[in-house]
């Protein structure tokens, strides 16, 4: 049986609920195999992917995640778009727990994870200097204003290594920096979505204040416990924006993103 999607979306398995005829589809990639087999279903007669980038247990932390298998996946069966809703930390106290941030801007700050699919010969330069599909956080932010979520319209995630959380000297370097949003799993995926010329979008949802807020004030320092417990109070409304986007979003695209090798390889 061959399966395709237009839609791709790294999330667990609640996401998918509202999807109908959901199949498994078992993908061998160059990479190995992905996080979890891929489920697929259709939306308002839109195709849709979903793979739970820890897998369904939880057992990859981030810096083990399949990352190049998982987008390798999705590209194979046609996906065009991703959307990659993901529990985040503040780093300002204005962007307060609950709230959801349209990323536009990212820090890298892991080391050693497979980022690329290009290691040669070919050497391959890709534009990143706007990370995420722009026509995506629009349509995600008209979605939110719908919805009449509270929400922050840009933001710049700092991507750490883990599966630690910071101490407060980093945080606070973050902080001090101007940097909005932590989390652990942004990157590689997004740029690995990018060389394979994919429109990406990040959800955030704030689910704690990172260690370097608690070190000024007199909010709690985070545990996994509190990131799983507002992730999860929140899933109904992620739900909810991913339904208005994948209905809202034109079939053309009108972004860049499709051309991000048009002229990265060295030689042409």
């Amino acid at each position: 049986m061959s399966f395709k999607a237009e839609f791709g979306v790294f999330g667990g398995s609640g996401f998918y609920s509202f999807l109908e005829e959901v199949k498994e589809a078992k993908i061998e990639t160059p990479y190995g195999a992905p996080s979890e087999l891929v489920a697929i279903g259709t939306f308002n007669g839109k195709s849709v992917a979903f793979i739970p980038r820890h897998g369904k247990l939880h057992q990859y932390p981030p810096h083990r995640v399949p990352y190049r298998a998982n987008l390798w996946a999705m590209k194979s069966l046609g996906v065009k778009r991703i959307i990659a809703p993901t529990a985040v930390g503040s780093l300002q106290p204005d962007y307060t727990v609950g709230e959801f941030v349209v990323t536009d801007q990212l820090i890298d700050m892991t080391r050693g994870r497979d980022c690329t699919f290009y290691e040669g010969p070919a050497t391959t330069h890709i534009s990143f200097a706007e990370p995420y599909c722009p026509e995506l956080r629009q349509v995600a932010i008209e979605g939110l204003e719908k919805l009449r979520y509270k929400y922050h319209p840009k933001g710049t995630v700092v991507v750490i290594q883990g599966p630690r959380f910071s101490t407060k000297a980093e945080s606070l370097w973050f902080t001090r920096s101007g940097w909005h949003t932590i989390n652990m799993t942004q990157y590689p995926e997004v740029v690995l979505a990018r060389e394979l010329e994919i429109c990406y979008l990040n959800i955030g949802v704030v689910t704690d204040y990172d260690a370097g807020i608690v070190a000024e004030g007199n909010v709690e320092p985070v545990t996994q416990d509190v990131v799983f417990k507002t992730f999860n109070e929140n899933i109904f409304k992620l739900k909810e924006l991913i339904k208005y986007i994948i209905e809202s979003t034109s079939e053309e695209r009108h972004c860049k993103c499709g051309e991000s090798l048009k002229g990265a390889r060295v030689g042409e």
